[in-house]
């Protein structure tokens, strides 16, 4: 009997492990698939766009736009980065003119992760900043709209909300010339416009997306006082990205003057440059003896310019020449122009502007690599003298706002400078990206320092003699240009991105 009652008991105690693991395995089978993977990423840092400025200019009553869909992702272009290509880093000594440079190529600094069906790369920052999707709606969405845009061809609109992107005043690097508030002017609506393309918005400049996507490069500006003008304007604009202002410096401790011709601006926390280097004509001046023994400028119009040798080291270039060509002994011609050990005694001028564009054209098909150079040239902007030119009375002291596009632009004509650039630019093998500013400057009679070109002291009269209708005030209209580029290096990096996928297909 003992044994009978004794068995059921004895079955249940060896039976119970297994009806134990029965019972808790769905247990832990939750705890494994859902509770533990939310522990886990939480404490991941969370990858979200916290770049709400970086939007597209538009119209606040419109309705949101839908983002596109299978848009190439605008990535961080490290991998295709040139192995030869350096950064120049602080000087031993002001006798190093070109710096030493830095040979560090730490590859792509990017995280590749995956958010739905799309893999999404979120650049890496420092401690102090926040990771950017590259993916962003709104650069999607300007890639998918400027396809089929002309981005030169629209309007100006007033823009009292995110114009000027800088304060007047704020900037240390704008020199005299361009300081036309400190100078003296008083109106200020010149600097509330924003360029508009008829087609498409352009996106909302923002300068610490610009710097990252910059890092790692040297930007380098090559040209007369116009890219001066846009160079001051550059680091004005990508200073606003930094939370410390003294991060960014002259690696030689120059200031800007319209004396020096080059400078280099490093931006530590991003490892890159932003340059000037000063070269009026893109080819290379010189001097000649005359009969007298008198020293003569010449022109060799089939040599590049000295300064060639630093346009090398840049990743992007901005290229400009066209206002030194209007006027005096490079209007003139005679005795002036050089091809070879011979001087012609009387030459044309835009005959020898051709020339020597296709100089500076040869030199970037046989130096620089279109997989990592982009190279940018920036068109002839437009003056505004009235009643005479620079030096012979001419004046735009006054003009308060831009030509309305209805009632026409400024010039009748499209400047044959302009034309001549076009056609040398499509027989190029390097591809050029033509910034033409042309027309968008032709409606801004409003922008140039005219008589604001010095600080004068308080009771002193404003001198009418000569006035500088051709420069502009910063803030002021090379901003705008410099949103143009900020527009250019997101649909270069987009296509740098999307041609590997179209090859395989």
């Amino acid at each position: 009997m003992m044994a009978t009652t004794s068995s059921p008991a004895t079955f249940i105690h060896l039976k119970s492990p297994f009806m134990l693991l029965i019972f808790t395995f769905p247990l832990f089978f939750f705890i494994f698939t859902f509770i533990l993977p939310l522990g886990k990423q939480a404490l991941q840092p969370t990858f979200v766009n916290h770049y709400d400025d970086l939007g597209l200019y538009s119209d606040p009553s419109s309705p949101p736009t839908s983002p596109p869909e299978k848009e190439p992702l605008v990535l961080n272009n490290n991998k295709n980065k040139n192995k030869n290509s350096s950064l120049i880093s602080e000087p031993e000594s002001d006798n190093n003119r070109d710096a030493k440079s830095s040979d560090d190529d730490s590859g792509n600094n990017g995280l590749l992760i995956k958010s739905g069906d799309m893999m999404t790369e979120v650049i890496q920052t420092t401690e102090n900043e926040k990771p950017i999707f590259t993916d962003n709606t709104a650069v999607k969405t300007f890639l998918k709209t400027s396809k089929d845009c002309d981005l030169y061809d629209g309007n100006w609109v007033k823009d009292e909300e995110h114009h000027p992107i800088y304060k007047p005043g704020s900037c240390p690097y704008v020199d005299e010339a361009f300081d036309c508030q400190n100078n003296g002017r008083l109106d200020e609506d010149y600097m509330r416009w924003r360029w508009k393309p008829n087609g498409c918005d352009l996106l909302r400049f923002n300068a610490s997306d610009f710097l990252m996507r910059l890092r790692g490069k040297r930007l380098m500006l090559v040209g007369d006082s116009m890219n001066r003008n846009q160079f001051e304007s550059l680091l004005c604009v990508l200073r606003e990205g930094l939370q410390n202002k003294s991060e960014m410096y002259e690696v030689h401790g120059y200031k800007i003057t319209k004396g020096r011709g080059f400078y280099i601006f490093k931006f530590p926390q991003h490892n890159c440059t932003v340059e000037f280097v000063r070269s009026h004509f893109l080819v290379k001046e010189g001097t000649r003896i005359n009969g007298d023994g008198n020293s003569n400028p010449t022109l060799s119009i089939d040599q590049i310019d000295k300064s060639a040798n630093r346009w090398k080291k840049a990743d992007i270039l901005v290229f400009n020449t066209g206002h030194w060509w209007t006027h005096g002994k490079t209007a003139r011609g005679k005795n002036y122009y050089k091809e070879g050990d011979f001087i012609y005694p009387q030459f044309d001028a835009l005959e020898a502007y051709r020339k020597s564009l296709k100089t500076w054209a040869s030199w970037i098909d046989n130096n620089l690599n279109p997989d990592n150079n982009l190279v940018i040239y920036r068109g002839y902007s437009s003056a505004h003298f009235r009643g005479g030119d620079w030096d012979s009375g001419g004046s735009c002291n006054g003009e308060k706002e831009p030509i309305s596009t209805i009632t026409g632009s400024f010039l009748d004509t499209y400047p044959i400078k302009m034309k001549i650039t076009e056609e040398v630019i499509k027989e190029m093998k390097v591809p050029v990206v033509l910034l033409n500013v042309t027309h968008l400057t032709n409606f801004r009679k409003d922008g140039h320092p005219s008589v604001y070109g010095k600080n004068l002291t308080s009771g002193r009269k404003v001198s009418n003699r000569r006035q500088d209708c051709s420069h502009w005030c910063l803030p002021g209209v090379p901003d705008a240009w410099n949103e143009l580029i900020y527009a250019v290096l997101i649909s270069h990096q987009a296509n740098k991105v999307a041609a590997p996928e179209d090859d395989q297909q």
